[in-house]
């Protein structure tokens, strides 16, 4: 077995050499990719005769030098003397870690890297500040071999001269684990912690109770940790169809943190400049508490902690009980004396309210304090949590349900059903965390389910995190500085061990380091993908299993305006790997055409294409059809804007040539949230025009509904506009299948434009049959084409 010790340096340290072997010239590449990087001339040797100075009688600096060289040395690098620095040192070849606590301007998180080859100065504001500088410092060592190595096996190593300045973009750069659902080990804890800290994130949110196991111990509820942390062991039975506890049997999975291990591991993360949130579920995903404490529910029980799916989640606290909250204030008393963190988190999702509109104690809290409905009444229950919350000094945070009925005056806001959730929130003067399922949600399947372990389902491919924008455009600049950052979430119904919890959060994770830090105008994904190889050698190196990503092949166009040509341009995650490919809809083999560029098409087709592995298919080959027609590539004028929620590629999206599919996901729909679409396409010269034909998607699950009506009209100078045909809707918005409705308009023959527009009225709101009837609904749109 490892020793923490052990797990700690292989989490951290990169590389290592042969005794006085000169490393490899390897590629930087740093991740989250740096605000600032100058490259210098030359290098510096980080030999064993070389010290790591610190500023005098400064101990949290003298802490983190310390651990900079205890990772080096791990790494069987040099053994490297840490010392305060002297008036003799002076020009001599050193490591210097300092610190300028006067510097109030310089960002909390912050520093400063300059390597020559004389020296390499790490200089910060903060220990936090010095701390992700030292991350960056140890990613300068070339991908090689790290793993428990006996001292002086490598002796030199070489960091290449550099002038970094680095500072996060976002104050909140989290991950979140959910050891409900499945108990991780206190040594995976750390590690996972590891983990965030190496990509310079700050924030683990540590899902601590839920319906399937209470997770903590306390002290004045030893039943808690007796009763509530078990279930009976149902782990050879898929999530979602496990029978629960039988009369007799006995309950034997589970676990749960001593307040011991607790404090160890809240020690263990602040040593790494990274806060602890506790997440305690209130008043839903409580029913492992009822288990133990049936009194403290509307019904009385019995219950038992469910072994799988509870759904849905109506056997819950009792708002109208007082006892409930002399409970949560009891709990939440020595959480509190367990965690520092700023926050501390209450769940307050999903709370099925039926219970509490049969309750007769919760009716009359709703009438005695003058509420209106069961939403307000969980409003009430939050602000009076809250109320106790504030009164420790700390703040309340909770999952975007918290907003419905009134939002508690001082909590924040994490946006999970999207990123609406944080824009009302800042929009109302509170603080939001985004962390919206199509981004954000790691549980979710990385590439094709056919290809990878079991998942909760969805897709959140390793490019679809990379291109997330966490501050809504919609936002004034007041507003979007309530959007504190970003996070990344980790449920565990299908995550049953360590080896598949970093499967699933790696690479990931990585992405959403670089969302949360790197400026928007620095990101790019064909740079990122690059650096990640180095990233993969590193992880291959730590023993980590992490997702391989998606080998999944991708297709879009560019235009060429001179030579009026369409070109289509084949990608992937991966990149290095042979993309094959065929335009006639043949299946793809390994002796189809070889991608090695963008290609000209000058016709209708059916793009095939896959990821070949010495000759053998990787995944599923993408099918998307291809449209050759007069609009391809020609300018659009938006005069109502497409929400930059779905933005599919683009201004270009609509006339691109390509298809998009029933998944609303797949970045090739334009959405209009609770709008019209209306646009105009100029064909750069008036020509003959026999049809338009729009594309819409309905799927009414997702709030997405078809127009109502379709109208085209045309003009030869973009000024008067005639030959107006509406095109109405047929299908029913109840249709339970997603669905792709062409809207076609035929012309008459000799008709002719240069202009061309399209006008799609949108349904607005949500019929009143729908979940979220009266609520603002989408219309989706995809290839407008040209005939």
């Amino acid at each position: 077995m490892r020793s923490v010790c052990s797990i700690l340096f292989l989490l951290l340290i990169p590389a290592v050499f042969r005794a006085g072997a000169v490393p490899p010239d390897d590629t930087l590449a740093i991740v989250p990719e740096p605000v600032s990087i100058k490259f210098g001339k030359g290098s510096f040797t980080l030999a064993p005769s070389t010290p790591v100075l610190t500023q005098a009688g400064d101990e949290e600096v003298n802490r983190i030098a310390r651990f900079f060289a205890d990772q080096v040395s791990l790494s069987g690098g040099p053994t490297l003397v840490v010392r305060e620095k002297t008036a003799a040192d002076k020009g001599i070849p050193a490591i210097i870690f300092t610190r300028q606590a006067g510097r109030s301007s310089a960002p909390e998180e912050g520093y400063s890297l300059t390597i020559t080859p004389k020296q390499a100065l790490l200089n910060a504001r903060t220990g936090a500040g010095l701390f992700r500088g030292m991350q960056t410092l140890l990613q300068f060592l070339p991908a090689g071999m790290a793993g428990h190595i006996p001292p002086s096996t490598y002796s030199k190593l070489k960091l290449p001269a550099i002038s970094i300045t680095d500072y996060p973009r976002y104050p909140y750069r989290g991950m979140h684990l959910d050891v409900s659902r499945h108990f991780f080990s206190k040594e995976f804890v750390k590690r996972y912690i590891d983990l965030i800290a190496m990509y310079r994130m700050n924030t683990f949110h540590w899902h601590l109770t839920d319906d399937n196991g209470w997770r903590i111990e306390i002290k004045k509820y030893p039943e808690l940790t007796a009763i509530a942390a078990w279930r009976v062991d149902r782990e050879d039975r898929p999530w979602n169809d496990r029978p629960g506890q039988m009369p007799g049997e006995k309950a034997t999975y589970g676990g749960y943190y001593t307040q011991d291990d607790i404090r160890e591991i809240v020690k263990y993360a602040a040593d790494r400049y990274i806060t602890v949130i506790p997440e305690i579920e209130m008043p839903a995903h409580s029913v492992e508490v009822l288990a133990a404490f049936p009194g403290l529910s509307c019904t009385g029980g019995p219950f038992t902690v469910p072994p799988g799916s509870y759904w849905p989640n109506s056997d819950i606290l009792c708002a109208g009980n007082d006892s409930v909250f002399t409970f949560m204030e009891d709990v939440l008393t020595e959480v509190m004396e367990l965690f520092p963190s700023r926050y501390i988190h209450v769940g307050g999702d999903e709370a099925d309210k039926s219970n509490w509109k049969k309750c007769p104690k919760c009716q009359a809290r709703i009438k005695a304090e003058g509420l209106k409905d069961e939403n307000e009444l969980q409003s009430w229950f939050i602000r009076r949590v809250e109320k106790f919350i504030l009164s420790k000094g700390r703040r309340l945070i909770g999952w975007d349900e918290i907003l419905e009925g009134g939002l508690a005056p001082g909590a924040t806001v994490m946006s999970w059903r999207g990123i609406d959730g944080g824009i009302a929130a800042a929009r109302q003067g509170h603080d939001a965390i985004m962390t919206p399922v199509s981004h954000c949600y790691f549980d979710y399947y990385q590439a094709d389910p056919e290809f990878e372990p079991k998942a909760i389902g969805g897709l959140t491919t390793l490019k679809q995190v990379y291109s997330f924008e966490p501050t809504p455009a919609e936002l004034s600049p007041a507003e979007a500085l309530h959007i504190l950052g970003v996070q990344g979430n980790l449920w565990t119904e299908y995550i049953p061990d360590p080896s598949h919890a970093e499967y699933m959060a790696l690479p990931r994770m990585i992405a959403l380091s670089e969302v949360a830090w790197t400026p928007p105008g620095k990101k790019d994904w064909n740079g990122f993908r690059q650096r990640m190889n180095n990233q993969f050698k590193r992880l291959d190196r730590m023993g980590v299993n992490y997702g391989k990503g998606s080998f999944r092949a991708s297709v879009r166009t560019a235009y060429d305006k001179k030579k009026q040509e369409v070109r289509m341009i084949l990608e992937s995650e991966q990149p290095g790997v042979p993309i094959m490919y065929t335009i006639e809809g043949n299946e793809v083999t390994s002796a189809s055409n070889l991608y090695n560029g963008p290609f000209v098409i000058k016709q209708n087709g059916l793009i095939r294409a896959g990821l070949f592995v010495d000759g053998q298919l990787k995944e599923k080959t993408i099918e998307v059809p291809f449209l050759y027609h007069h609009a391809i590539g020609k300018p659009v004028m938006f005069i109502t804007k497409y929400s930059p929620r779905y933005p599919g590629s683009g201004n270009g999206t609509l006339n691109d040539g390509l298809k998009g599919s029933v998944n609303h996901r797949d970045g090739m729909w334009l959405g209009y949230h609770g709008t019209d679409m209306e646009l105009i396409i100029d064909l750069g010269k008036e020509m003959p025009v026999n049809s338009v034909q729009a594309n819409f998607l309905q799927n009414q699950r997702s709030w997405i509904f078809l127009p109502e009506v379709v109208e085209y009209s045309l003009s030869p100078d973009g000024k008067k506009y005639h030959s107006v045909n509406d095109v109405n809707n047929k299908i029913s918005p109840k249709l339970e299948q997603a669905v792709i409705q062409p809207f076609n308009q035929l012309f008459m023959v000799n008709t002719t434009a240069r202009f061309i527009r399209v006008k799609a009225k949108s349904p607005r709101v949500c019929p009143a049959w729908h979940p979220g009837a009266g609520e603002p609904c989408w219309i989706f749109a995809d290839e407008i084409v040209v005939f």
